[in-house]
């Protein structure tokens, strides 16, 4: 993953090591490594403060005159990186859902994004790791509306052992939302996953049907699903959504297919929400937990 991003920052750390330190110096090597952040899907405004970043780490730095200055390079470019992504604010995710068990509450979770970006997959592999670490889970088919929806929830349902809560097609999304969450307090399970309809972001009429069911739901969460693979798109998506909606974190998907890798950096910083986890894989184990120190290592790793 990565491929791409990974290949141009390592030529760039390369560069800089054999340069000087000097404001001088530095302009066009940071120039070069603005350019190359914005071909990997990085925007302008994210790209701009690396760079910032960078130069304020490494102009006047007391490195070795004639020894090998990568590891400074590296050592700086890491931490630029880390910096910006760091901006968002943080979510200890199993921490709130182990108050909200402890004061006897379901932890609801609702789940946005476009049509075809692996919700549905997305949410069996967050119920998957929610078992792993011991929690109770229902779901609830919050998409009566795309052909084959409820059934595919239901087969994910089926595999993991959960109960999936459910009305016929064409009904009221908020409806099912509401009785999952009510379903889940009467029988003391702890979280309640929320499937809902993929929309365009230009669909105002589609965008505002989504703010009614939150506000019915009232979930305890809301996460975003991107996919990776989209480039500068993820983020115009995410702004919009959370602009409209709202929502507290972000899962990007086909995070092992993508060869760029900017959407990461991006959206966590212009958003100001966490990107809690990545989908690398088809199975319900291959969803990682995303951080800053993470994302650096994968780019910047000897």
């Amino acid at each position: 993953m990565f491929e791409k991003l990974r290949n141009g920052l390592k030529g760039i750390v390369n560069r800089i090591s054999n340069s000087g330190f000097t404001e001088k110096d530095l302009e066009p090597l940071l120039w070069d490594l603005q350019i190359q952040l914005i071909g990997n899907d990085v925007s302008v405004e994210v790209a701009e403060r690396v760079c910032a970043e960078m130069k304020e780490r490494l102009v006047g730095t007391d490195a070795p005159r004639f020894g090998d200055k990568t590891n400074v390079a590296r050592t700086a470019l890491m931490e630029s990186i880390e910096v910006v992504m760091n901006g968002s604010n943080k979510v200890d995710f199993l921490e709130k859902i182990s108050q909200s068990k402890k004061e006897g509450e379901p932890f609801s979770i609702m789940f946005v994004g476009i049509n075809g970006r692996g919700k549905t997959t997305t949410i069996a592999k967050v119920t998957h790791k929610l078992q792993k670490s011991g929690y109770s889970v229902v779901l609830a088919s919050g998409d009566t509306y795309r052909a084959g929806a409820i059934e595919q929830l239901e087969e994910h349902g089926r595999r993991l052992g959960v109960r999936v809560i459910k009305h016929k097609y064409g009904s009221d999304a908020a409806a099912v939302g509401y009785d999952a969450v009510e379903h889940a307090r009467a029988q003391g399970i702890d979280v309640v996953l929320i499937d809902t309809a993929g929309r365009m972001q230009t669909n105002r009429n589609l965008m505002d049907e989504l703010q009614k069911m939150k506000r019915v739901v009232d979930p305890s969460f809301t996460i975003m699903i991107l996919d990776s693979l989209i480039g500068n798109d993820a983020t115009d998506q995410a702004m919009t959504f959370n602009n409209h909606i709202g929502f507290d974190a972000v899962i990007l998907t086909k995070v092992d297919a993508d060869a760029r890798g900017g959407s990461s950096l991006s959206v966590s910083y212009l958003t100001g929400k966490p990107v809690l986890f990545v989908g690398v894989g088809q199975e319900y184990d291959d969803l990682e937990t995303f951080d800053a120190q993470w994302f650096a290592e994968k780019l910047l790793a000897d």
